[in-house]
């Protein structure tokens, strides 16, 4: 049974830092993909950055240059360095992994429960 397990999630004031934490159980860090996405009070859930074991990562524009994804594979721990926070970060984050679902094929994504983040000015 797969699990994500969150951590890290907060209040901070505009300008601060926090380090998000996703423990993955059950899965093998592989083929397919982990990252994290965020849904901000009235927003759809958006992706805010992902990973591959190949080095690859992506995110969204508006978190260039202030957060970095990192996946740790002693641990299997997914990680998000948040910099320079702003008050349109806030929102719940949630680890996300794909699913494998045969070889060479990824499907849709298992979830953490997600972590709560709060930016105040």
């Amino acid at each position: 049974q797969v699990q994500l397990v969150e951590s890290g999630g907060g209040s901070v004031q505009a300008g601060g830092s926090l380090k998000l934490s996703c423990v993955a159980s059950g899965y093998v860090f592989s083929r397919c993909k982990m990252g994290w996405y965020r849904q901000a009070p009235g927003k759809e859930r958006e992706l805010v950055s992902m990973i591959s074991t190949f080095g690859t990562t992506t995110y969204a524009d508006s978190v260039k240059g202030r957060f970095t994804i990192s996946h740790d594979n002693a641990k299997n721990t997914l990680y998000l360095q948040m910099d320079s926070l702003k008050t349109e970060d806030t929102a719940v984050y949630y680890c996300a992994a794909e699913r494998p679902l045969l070889v060479g094929l990824c499907g849709n994504n298992y979830w953490g429960q997600g972590t709560q983040v709060i930016v105040s000015s």
